[in-house]
């Protein structure tokens, strides 16, 4: 099936054969990574923006580092010296923008559903890296590429999601990545960050760690979002690692050849303890080097390029 979106702005758009043609086209450029010459031509010529309205490490970097191993001219917005600052609205921004002859803007933005409109004004592609408390589609696509690099298929594997499932856009992506891969999800944490009502994404909800870490075959951990809470929803910090956070202890609960995952930033010692977090089970790096292939992929696809002509390994 050729790939024929221009964007890519939710996993839940997404269907089962689309999200593996971008697991397919992430391989066979994560293969082109292991060459001496990391550097492909197939976007050459093109020139991607990276408008990132919100704090960004790992995901502003992957999308720069993906540009240009595709040989993109990259801009990475500054939004504390742009205009923005002086009211612009995005829609002029990103307008503006396009007429500078910009090729693909790539948004991470506060409001849900900012990439949407943006996709609706626009001529040009736009890839979602984060909106809102709304989806992170290319987190959720490499979260998967890598569970499946140490699982296989992903049907019938159980995945547990632990913490702040309400306010997490990473949660979100994930649950659509996985239940369409066909995985058993688990959703894990207080019952005020993992209400009862998530059970209508085709995933269980628990408030019971040990019994939901039975025999998972990965677990992801959430950091608390904070910048997202009007407010708190439980007493402490302390409160909530005693009683969800992952130690030694609670990971022997797991399948003895579970993974555990975190998309970053993590909070040592909050959601996770650092042995674990740096231990043989952690595939937390890897995760962010999966991150430059998935992200090469959604951009060359959203290019117009297809997965079958993507240049084999040498």
């Amino acid at each position: 099936m050729p790939w024929s979106r221009r964007h890519l702005l939710t996993i839940e758009d997404l269907s089962l054969d689309e999200i593996n043609q971008i697991h397919a086209t992430a391989a066979a450029f994560k293969a082109v990574l292991g060459r001496r010459v990391k550097r492909v031509p197939a976007l050459r010529g093109k020139t991607i923006v990276n408008l990132f309205l919100e704090p960004s490490t790992r995901t502003r970097i992957s999308f720069e580092m993906a540009a240009k191993l595709l040989s993109a001219e990259v801009i990475s917005f500054d939004a504390a010296a742009s205009s923005t600052t002086k009211g612009e609205t995005l829609r002029d921004t990103a307008q503006n923008i396009q007429a500078l002859n910009a090729d693909m803007i790539v948004l991470r933005h506060a409001a849900s559903g900012s990439p949407l409109y943006l996709s609706r004004v626009l001529d040009i592609p736009v890839v979602n890296a984060g909106d809102g408390a709304h989806e992170h589609p290319t987190q959720g696509l490499l979260d998967t590429f890598t569970m499946k690099e140490h699982l296989g298929s992903l049907r019938g594997r159980k995945v547990v999601i632990l913490g702040d499932i309400l306010f997490s856009r990473v949660a979100r992506s994930n649950i659509h990545a996985l239940t369409k891969l066909g995985a058993d999800v688990t959703l894990v944490g207080p019952s005020t960050l993992v209400p009862d009502w998530f059970t209508e994404l085709g995933v269980r909800v628990s408030h019971n760690l040990k019994s939901a870490l039975a025999d998972a075959e990965v677990v992801m951990l959430l950091r608390i979002q904070h910048e997202r809470q009007g407010a708190s929803h439980f007493p402490s910090l302390g409160e909530y690692t005693s009683m969800f956070g992952l130690n030694k202890t609670r990971a022997s609960w797991l399948n003895p050849k579970a993974i555990i995952m975190h998309p970053g930033p993590i909070n040592r010692g909050v959601e996770i303890d650092s042995e674990l977090a740096d231990g043989d089970r952690s595939v937390i790096l890897e995760q962010v080097t999966n991150g430059i292939a998935v992200r090469m992929a959604a951009l060359y696809l959203c290019a117009g390029g297809q997965p079958e002509n993507v240049a084999p390994v040498e």
